[in-house]
């Protein structure tokens, strides 16, 4: 039953603003801020369709700059031993989104700064490198900023540093090194729309990437109910998808949605960003005015076939602008 239907008709309107203003808090507290873009499988995905695509060179690149990795073991032992690369490279993927919950690392304002480690060159999570926020409503971000909330965000800023750092020679291996898991990761978080947009309220208040908005689907008996951004971060498939259904679903994804000839966005983040917000503007939300929603079959199938088309863009981009950056000079 929708909550809407749970509150008496005969309620005064203010009462009723009152609940509302309550359960959004509620929302909001239990949303710790900016979640995952999709989930381990969805990086996963992306990975290893990037790696059919990447040339002979750039796989041996990456197969060494990824053994020097100070996690290189943790990656061998969850994929398994692979002389290629390729397991270690799929695993790398979702390193970004590890770290957040590994107390080697600290998250900036939050925790005390932790030991510098042998081989990183920079143990803060980086949190804000996950997303950037353009307000669907097309209103400049800092307008949002008045209430001191933050609604920034470095995605874009990020992954043309990382590949600067990438493709320079002459740059200190470990911080190549450490810039690699980050660009196969932030490739695939420029393509999931609630990664690249926020809806504000009157306020200027933003919904934290559709962290602040919960949604009932009927169509995940295991998570019956979550919020928006959660919603979208598992339409990908099981996190702990791997192995061969991993590389089935993949292959489906390339047979489904084929690479373009000539893809003008293939290096561009600030296009994959713009496809996003669009894609966010258009379909992320849910049309019910419901203060819960409850997602429909049009809306549901529609999020999925945007999802698996967006996963095998990025792999595809992921793998030009990695062959461009490490490939033969």
């Amino acid at each position: 039953m929708r909550i809407s239907r749970l509150i008496d008709n005969r309620m005064s309107l203010p009462f009723f603003r009152g609940w509302r203003a309550l359960l959004s808090l509620v929302v909001l507290l239990l949303s710790s801020g900016p979640a995952l873009a999709w989930n381990a499988a969805g990086h996963r995905l992306v990975a290893g369709i990037a790696w059919e695509r990447l040339d002979r060179h750039t796989r041996t690149v990456i197969a060494q700059l990824l053994r020097d990795h100070p996690d290189y073991v943790r990656w061998r032992d969850r994929a398994g031993a692979d002389e290629s690369g390729r397991l270690a490279f799929i695993e790398a993927s979702t390193w970004p989104d590890d770290i957040r919950s590994d107390n080697r690392f600290y998250s900036a304002g939050i925790d005390a700064p932790t030991p510098l480690l042998p081989g990183f060159p920079d143990m803060e999570r980086h949190r804000d490198w996950h997303y950037v926020n353009r307000p669907l409503d097309g209103t400049p971000a800092i307008h949002a900023q008045r209430n001191r909330e933050s609604v920034s965000g470095m995605l874009e800023q990020q992954l043309v540093a990382l590949g600067k750092v990438l493709s320079a020679l002459g740059a200190p291996r470990s911080t190549r090194v450490y810039a690699l898991p980050w660009m196969i990761h932030l490739v695939g978080d420029a393509h999931q729309p609630l990664h690249t947009s926020i809806r504000l309220d009157a306020q200027g208040h933003w919904d934290r990437l559709g962290n602040g908005v919960m949604v009932i689907n009927p169509f995940n008996p295991r998570k019956p109910s979550s919020t928006l951004h959660a919603y979208w971060d598992d339409l990908p498939g099981p996190p702990w998808l791997r192995g061969e259904r991993l590389d089935a679903a993949g292959r489906a994804l390339t047979a489904a949605y084929p690479a373009a000839p000539a893809d003008p966005a293939r290096s561009k983040p600030g296009l994959w960003i713009e496809e996003s917000w669009h894609l966010a503007r258009q379909s992320a939300y849910p049309p019910d005015d419901e203060f819960v929603p409850t997602l429909s079959a049009a809306f549901h199938d529609n999020a999925k076939e945007i999802a698996r088309r967006r996963i095998a863009e990025a792999g595809y981009r992921l793998a030009d602008l990695l062959n461009e950056l490490l490939g033969e000079p």
